[in-house]
């Protein structure tokens, strides 16, 4: 097995600054697609959770996620015997064999698949041409949430994961192999084993996070409450979906992408229908529950809604 482990170790004299200057510039306009997924999870969190749980996610997210991979390529544990190629550790950051931007896209992807699960399972009010989610730190920090959520994240990873594979043919490049070949268009299945449980301790992670965070804080430091604020996060999820596809067709890989599609199509469904079923069919206590903690919601607009039936 090829095992790319890869220590950035300056040289006696130390790096050139302007090898440092292009490694960091390589970082990022080799990947520019995830950097720009992660300025769009910047503009989902930070309104939603603030700029100090924000940033102390981004770190935790990205160091659970370093760790496993760092394992998983010297150990097999939890993904499997895989490796990486490290042909572009002179034109982009690599961390002991792991690469920089690969580590971080699971900060983002974790917190999409959280905020889709929240809108998903929290009750929806129609405040005049909003939609506002009255979640609750039960809801945040409940196990249906992180269940849920956790799952979302791997059904990214079934999409995500083949046509990463296939980065040779595409603008990503060949950066990782499998010892062995496994059965989902080359991927093993403990790879998905390894992200369920990987994906369950970062979202555990941010609901940690998101209890002792900002604990004393009125209203954290960048929270705000923007039209469809609670959309923002499943917006990210179906446009991380839609640029797997789209790459996995510009490939040529049909099938590929026919099975991505028909993944997808039952939860997208089956979410679409719920969230209109349940608009403004909440419990007033469920509001007063949200109002109570987040009393600079939307939700104290009027809208053209009422409570439901169960009221």
């Amino acid at each position: 097995m090829v095992n790319a482990l890869v220590f950035i170790e300056p040289s006696s004299g130390g790096l050139p600054v302007t090898d440092i200057l292009d490694i960091a510039i390589g970082t990022i306009t080799m990947r520019p697609y995830v950097f720009a997924f992660f300025t769009a999870y910047l503009v989902a969190a930070v309104p939603h959770l603030g700029w100090k749980k924000t940033l102390l996610f981004t770190v935790a997210g990205y160091l659970i996620a370093f760790a496993s991979e760092y394992s998983s390529i010297n150990t097999g544990f939890p993904y499997g015997w895989y490796y990486y190629v490290d042909t572009t550790r002179d034109r982009e950051l690599w961390v002991a064999g792991v690469p920089f931007f690969d580590s971080l896209s699971y900060v983002f992807l974790t917190y999409c698949s959280y905020a889709t699960a929240l809108l998903v399972l929290g009750p929806v009010k129609k405040a005049g041409r909003d939609l506002v989610l009255l979640e609750t730190g039960r809801l945040r920090r409940s196990f249906s949430v992180l269940f849920l959520a956790s799952l979302f994240q791997v059904f990214l990873d079934i999409v995500t994961d083949p046509v990463a594979l296939q980065g040779s043919r595409w603008f990503l490049g060949r950066i990782y192999g499998y010892k062995e070949v496994g059965a989902h268009f080359g991927i093993p299945l403990s790879n998905y084993l390894g992200w369920l449980l990987v994906s369950a301790l970062l979202v555990a992670a941010l609901q940690l996070i998101d209890r002792f965070g900002g604990r004393g804080e009125e209203k954290p430091a960048g929270v705000a409450a923007p039209p469809l604020r609670a959309f923002y996060g499943p917006f990210l999820y179906l446009c991380v979906i839609a640029f797997n596809l789209t790459v996995t067709l510009y490939i040529g890989e049909r099938l590929m992408a026919i099975t991505g599609f028909f993944i997808y199509t039952l939860p997208i469904a089956m979410a679409g229908v719920l969230l209109f079923q349940k608009v403004d069919r909440y419990h007033k206590d469920e509001l007063a529950a949200h109002l109570a903690e987040f009393p600079w919601s939307n939700a104290t607009s009027t809208g053209s809604g009422r409570p439901g039936a169960s009221n």
